[in-house]
This record gives structure tokens, C-alpha cells and sequence, in this order.
């Protein structure tokens, strides 16, 4: 009888990469239970959200439970470097970043996965919402999650061949109600736990007073002023606020004015009415194609350009330089520089890139 593959198990202390974990030990396939200790503030150790001590004594009861090796390892450093830098350096520089995206890419299918396999394990296992096929064509396909409220494709998006090669979703087939169902069949001690919802190094803090203290310039009072350049009042810092806002402007209007664009050259807030906002076309830059390979002209597909956003149709043409041109067919009122722009054709993700 042939051996079955080693896997290792991201875990985070949660239900859904424990119950990961419990599939595979019941498929029969070798488990190993790998655990990323984080960055925080200094002081607020218990609050990192991927990795309290709490989540951490929690994933080792399930690995003990599951009769798996359980390792912690230390990203500290290099999450900092990476992930949390990228965060600040994107809000002072006028943009609203995607900082899940950034750690997927470097920190779990990066620092994590060539761990992994330096353990010996086949394949990297997360407790993600999503599915990996084998095409027609020998080359992997990123697919939805089959429950469409938790799919996160999106965020996977930056994922190349060499990396779902290597990669096993353990739920992507289930649906919530039914994970936390399956949870409880393993006699999981988390099965009710509710699920987190912010941003891991942030903990229960607000991401402005978080970013005034460690980029102090993004909570620079500036000016807010029409399209046409006129002055009407003054901001409390660009990174309060984002494109489309309404509430919350602190500016007298006969018409409700929305933000339209932050300037972080000149610190400038520029609002404006509905009319003003929304674009039919955007560009993305560093746009990873999941296939290896960008199409070979203008190709059809639906495009979300924030994680909860709702998917729009448009032709999306490759570009030099591993970048993209997305036009749509009706204008989209919250395009914003610093997300990602995800392209869909039914349930396969074909890739993305960051919007310019």
C-alpha cells in the first residue's frame, strides 16, 4: 500500500484550520501542525489575533488531540519587514493596502511553505475558503470556495503554479454551519468560537491610532477641497478616510459630497458630488496570471475590486510590464489605488494585480 503524503497544517488556533487538520489526519495522510508566532506592539501580546497565547495552547490541544506533532515558529521579524511595513508604507503614500494579500504571498506560501517542505511535507494546508483543480491542461486552477460568503480567492489571488502544486484546502468543499458541524464531530474545544474579523497585528485597536503611531504624517490635518481646487474645509489626516466616503467629512454642503481621491503629494482631500465619483476603467500593476502566463489578448471577465465587493463585468487587456487594463461595463463608484483587482471567469480565479 502506497504511503500517504505528509501535509502541513497552517493553524491558527481557530475552527476552520483545526477542522482542516482533523480531514486530513481522517483522510490518512501524515500530518504536521506548524504555527506562526506574529509581530505585535510591544505590550499587547495577547491581542495579535492569529496568535495569542490563548490560539497557540489551542492548536496545540487539537494537534494532541489528533495525535499530530505540533511546531511554533518564529516570523516576528520578517512579518514586521513585510507585511506591517507594507501597510504603512501604503497609507503614506495615499493608498489603501491589502495587507492579507502581502502575507499570503510572502509569509504562508513563502517563509511557511519553504518550512514546510524543509520538514518534509508534500504540501502546505490551510483552513482557506477555496479549491485547487487540475486543468485540461496539466496546469492548477484557483476556484472559489463552495460557500460564496466565505470565499477567499480573492486574497489567494497572488498564488502561482509552483505554490498550488503544493497546496491542499481541506474546506473549501464545506460550507460554514457545516465546518463548525464537523468541529464538534472531532470534538474540537473551538467549534463555537467566533471568527475573527480585523487585522491580526492590530488587535482590538483601530487601524488610525495605529498608524499615527508609527507614520504620524498620515494624521496630518490638510486641506479637503472641490474638484475645481476651491478650499471647503479642512481633513484630520488622508488616512481617515476612503474613496466614496460620504459621513463623517466635516464639510457644509447644500448636496452630499463624497471622497473622490486622496493626494498624498500635497496631503490633499478632494470631494465632490455622486456624479463625480466612479470610473468605467482602471490599471493594475504587478498582476500575477495563477496559470504562469498572462492571455494572449483582451479576455471576458467579472472583476471585484475589494474583497467584499460585489463582481463587475469588464475586458481585461495584458499589458507590458506585468501590468493591466480593466474596463468595465458600467462605472464602478469605489475604485481604490492600493487594493487588488481579482479577475473571475465563473468559479476559477484567474489572478490579479494591485490597482494603480
Amino acid at each position: 500500500m502506497a504511503e500517504m503524503p505528509t501535509v502541513a497544517v497552517a493553524m491558527s488556533g481557530g475552527v476552520d484550520s483545526s477542522v482542516a487538520a482533523a480531514l486530513l489526519v481522517e483522510r490518512g495522510y501524515r500530518v504536521i501542525g506548524l504555527m506562526l508566532r506574529l509581530w505585535n506592539e510591544p505590550g499587547a501580546e495577547d491581542e495579535n489575533r492569529c496568535c495569542t497565547p490563548d490560539a497557540m495552547a489551542l492548536a496545540r490541544r487539537v494537534a494532541a488531540r489528533l495525535g499530530f506533532p505540533f511546531y511554533a515558529l518564529d516570523v516576528q521579524d520578517y512579518f514586521r519587514a513585510t507585511v506591517v511595513q507594507a501597510f504603512i508604507d501604503g497609507y503614506s503614500q495615499g493608498v489603501t493596502p491589502n495587507p492579507c494579500v502581502v502575507c499570503n504571498r510572502q509569509i504562508r506560501w513563502g517563509f511557511l511553505l519553504e518550512r514546510a517542505r524543509a520538514l518534509g511535507a508534500d504540501y502546505l494546508a490551510t483552513g482557506h475558503y477555496a479549491r485547487v483543480r487540475s486543468g485540461e491542461d496539466g496546469r492548477y486552477q484557483l476556484l472559489r470556495g463552495l460557500d460564496t460568503a466565505k470565499d477567499q480567492s480573492y486574497v489567494l489571488s497572488v498564488l502561482g503554479q509552483e505554490q498550488l502544486a503544493h497546496t491542499l484546502y481541506p474546506i473549501g468543499e464545506y460550507h460554514k454551519p457545516e465546518v463548525r458541524a464537523l468541529a464538534q464531530r472531532f470534538g474540537l474545544p473551538m467549534a463555537a468560537r467566533p471568527d475573527s474579523q480585523d487585522l491580526c497585528f492590530l488587535g482590538r485597536g483601530d487601524y488610525r491610532a495605529f498608524l499615527a503611531r508609527h507614520a504620524p504624517a498620515t494624521a496630518r490635518p490638510g486641506p479637503i477641497v472641490d474638484p475645481m481646487g476651491v478650499v471647503i474645509g479642512q481633513h484630520q489626516g488622508l488616512a481617515n478616510y476612503t474613496i466614496g466616503q460620504r459621513k463623517g467629512l466635516g464639510v457644509a454642503s447644500s448636496i452630499p459630497l463624497y471622497v473622490i481621491r486622496k493626494e498624498a503629494a500635497s496631503n490633499t482631500l478632494v470631494v465632490g458630488p455622486m456624479e463625480a465619483l466612479g470610473s468605467r476603467e482602471l490599471w493594475a500593476g504587478g498582476v500575477n496570471w495563477v496559470s504562469g502566463e498572462p492571455p494572449s489578448g483582451p479576455v471576458r471577465v467579472q472583476v471585484k475590486i475589494r474583497y467584499k465587493a460585489q463582481e463587475a463585468w469588464a475586458e481585461v487587456t495584458p499589458l507590458e510590464g506585468g501590468r493591466a487594463r480593466v474596463a468595465f461595463d458600467q462605472p464602478l463608484r469605489d475604485i481604490t489605488a492600493g487594493q487588488r483587482a481579482v479577475f473571475y471567469q465563473g468559479e476559477v480565479c484567474l489572478g490579479g494585480g494591485t490597482i494603480l
